[in-house]
């Protein structure tokens, strides 16, 4: 007699974050009985190795389907995303649709499975820029108030949600699953020695990836950081590496600014492993992204964000991290102190590699 299956799980990915953040749950909701899995790519990301490749890379089985929704503006991409969603949805009928981070298959998938009565489950909630410029953050505070389960990484964010109004019963403190997976393929990415397979000096280069609008998307701004990045090199007399998301290449190219970026270490998009093996060497991390803000912190880099605000403040108040709004005229100075300091690994409470575990118990109790 087969066993009964007691929970089906629709799990929803779409861009690079979602892949690192799903594998270890996948993997601890495997390992629990009764619970049967499907996984749907919604193509959000559809560069080769910001998605076919993580999965490789992640030990991630290929998805069930993958919707193969694409690009467009906020509006266009997100009603294209619940249009592709929302047949799948009501095929599979699943218990709990999980829906990861806070781009816009996010909300999306959390708006279909709401408008379904299908029960939501959010990981990394509760995390609050209070900038609602922001695309994320309004994919954030929306997919919340859908949810029926919400998964936080930090204190900050139980006591955003708690604010809000979000029953306690609702929240559950587990950690950070996207340390889950650094925890887990460090080893692996360590043996790759990217860096100097590369050329570059271990401990004494600048790794930067720049992609969020406020510092890509406006011509004039975006020259600026240009700019910077080649003055980082010459004040701190080392490479600066820079690793090219598609959307801002695109951007460059579209502003004519490739030249400024010459004497610059510029890379297409790297894979998973190869980008944590060249993290976990970097001097300083300069980025606009918030994982690199976590991993950095974990692994002692010094990280310098260049945003206004975080909506990981851990980073800031027990980690590595450091928030540049400034000139950037002064931005090359601010980078030359932090590629001085010495590595201090950090693991913010719950950061235990166990994060996944705790989703899977709770799931299934």
């Amino acid at each position: 007699m087969g066993r009964r299956i007691q929970l089906n799980i629709l799990h929803v990915v779409g861009a690079r974050p979602n892949f690192v953040k799903l594998a270890p749950i996948k993997r601890a909701l495997a390992g629990t009985r009764r619970v049967r899995q499907r996984l749907v790519h919604t193509g959000q990301h559809y560069d080769r190795v910001l998605s076919d490749d993580f999965f490789e890379d992640l030990s991630l089985a290929r998805p069930d389907l993958n919707l193969g929704v694409g690009s467009g503006s906020h509006g266009v991409q997100t009603g294209k995303l619940m249009q592709a969603l929302e047949p799948v949805v009501e095929q599979f009928r699943p218990d709990w649709l999980f829906t990861v981070g806070d781009v816009n298959s996010t909300l999306a998938a959390a708006l279909v499975a709401a408008k379904l009565q299908i029960r939501v489950a959010h990981v990394e909630a509760g995390l609050r820029s209070h900038n609602w410029r922001m695309p994320e953050e309004i994919n954030r505070v929306l997919t919340d108030r859908l949810s029926h389960a919400l998964f936080t990484t930090e204190a900050s964010a139980n006591e955003n949600l708690h604010r809000e109004g979000i029953p306690e019963s609702k929240v559950h403190f587990v950690g950070n699953v996207m340390i889950d997976t650094l925890d887990k393929l460090l080893p692996r990415a360590e043996k790759l020695r990217t860096a100097r397979a590369l050329g570059l000096p271990v401990g004494r280069y600048v790794l930067v990836t720049l992609h969020r609008p406020i510092n890509v998307d406006e011509s004039t701004r975006l020259a600026a950081v240009a700019g910077a990045l080649r003055q980082i090199a010459y004040v701190c007399e080392c490479p600066v590496v820079f690793p090219v998301h598609p959307r801002t290449a695109r951007k460059i190219g579209e502003n004519g600014i490739g030249d400024v970026l010459s004497t610059l270490h510029v890379l297409d998009p790297l894979r998973y492993l190869e980008f944590l093996s060249l993290m976990n060497t970097a001097g300083v991390g300069l980025t606009d992204s918030g994982g690199i803000q976590d991993e950095t912190t974990v692994l002692g880099i010094p990280c310098v964000t260049l945003r206004p605000e975080t909506e990981r403040p851990v980073t800031l108040t027990e980690g590595t991290n450091r928030l540049f709004d400034g000139s950037l005229d002064l931005l090359p100075e601010v980078v030359l102190k932090a590629l001085q300091e010495e590595r201090r690994p950090v693991r913010p409470h719950l950061w235990d590699g166990q994060a996944a575990q705790r989703i899977a118990e709770i799931t299934v109790s």
